[in-house]
């Protein structure tokens, strides 16, 4: 089936499941992009100056265009998107334009109910035109959080872990330092706290890295007060890396999580927000648990899903709770999509 042929039968499907064409800016501002999403297009995007000087850049992903769309002209909160995204990737004969077909549902207020509709709807896609023999990894970025703030250690470590989680190669240096209890120096120290009282001087509302002024500051106090030795760092790496080990069934999740609580004496309802990743089951097909998985993108904060036919990855999306204050909404907006790969279909 032809790619124009493809697209087509798979946006029926979207349309019959309620999902609205949206058409989002190919133009963005660059300064608004780096600033609200921090380091991950820093270095991929493609920015020029504008005729009034103003540095703009080809949008470097789709959803975060639709996410700018929705904020700025109040569009559907369900709906569907079909276009080009532009970015650099640091591979060997890779193209810098990335065709996207995916799906959105901004404003959620039923995360069970959303988070099975944005599946199901791309597994449903795909399966029209695809083998039915499709295979599903998921995992949960929100269970490694509930787990981090569980555990008992100082919170500059539990903001550090969960801040850095979606990198696997500085994370692991971290656990390295959490198990050797190798903190900041003390130079490093001095100049947070010169560095903290120049920010009180400033607008609290000022937005540094997609953060107010006012919750850097929180931060800073939280870790000032901490204290500067921990002596459980080797047992805490310990617990965390036995967590990213799990790798099951999704119908054997409950037996794994029950016995990684009773192994490691934790407190029993730690993973109470199981609803929404349990309710998967009901899609009927072969459902793994990674706890390990969706760590390459930063925005994700709930369940994250692949869809896959053999070793190509036909889709894959998850929620994105914060994403949308972080580019400029004024609260919080729950949100979860996905988008399918049609060059491997």
């Amino acid at each position: 089936m032809k790619s124009k042929k493809l697209s087509e039968a798979i946006i029926n499907t979207f349309e019959k499941n309620g999902f609205v064409l949206s058409e989002p800016d190919i133009l963005l501002d660059s300064n608004y992009i780096i600033e609200r999403s921090g380091e991950k297009f820093k270095n991929s995007i493609f920015t020029f100056e504008n005729e009034e000087g103003k540095t703009m850049c080809l949008r470097p992903d789709l959803t975060v265009a639709s996410c700018i769309n929705y904020i700025k002209n109040k569009t559907f909160s369900k709906i569907y998107y079909s276009g080009q995204a532009y970015r650099r990737i640091n591979e060997k004969g890779a193209k810098f334009i990335i065709n996207q077909l995916g799906i959105e549902i901004f404003g959620s207020k039923d995360k069970i109910k959303d988070d099975f509709k944005v599946i199901s709807t791309i597994v449903n896609s795909v399966k029209k035109i695809k083998s039915k023999k499709l295979k599903i990894k998921v995992g949960d970025i929100s269970l490694f959080n509930s787990l981090i703030y569980a555990l008992d250690m100082p919170e500059r470590w539990k903001l550090r872990l969960i801040r850095h989680f979606w990198r696997p190669k500085y994370f692991e240096e971290l656990l390295k330092r959490l198990e050797k209890n190798t903190d900041i120096d003390s130079v490093t120290f001095v100049t947070d706290k010169k560095r903290f009282r120049e920010m009180k001087k400033m607008s609290q509302g000022q937005l540094i890295a997609g953060r107010s002024i006012s919750e850097i500051l929180n931060r800073f106090e939280k870790k000032f007060k901490d204290p500067r030795s921990f002596d459980e760092g080797k047992k805490i790496v310990q617990i965390i890396k036995s967590f990213l080990r799990i790798n099951c069934k999704l119908s054997k999740l409950d037996e794994k999580l029950k016995t990684f609580i009773k192994k490691n004496n934790l407190e029993k309802n730690i993973f109470k927000d199981l609803k929404s990743i349990k309710n998967l089951r009901n899609l009927k097909q072969d459902v793994n648990f990674i706890s390990n998985f969706g760590r390459d993108v930063e925005y994700y904060t709930g369940v994250v899903f692949e869809v896959f036919d053999g070793k190509k990855e036909i889709a894959r999306g998850g929620r994105y709770d914060n994403l949308l204050k972080s580019l400029g909404a004024k609260k919080n907006t729950q949100a979860v999509g996905a988008a399918i790969n049609l060059k491997n279909i």
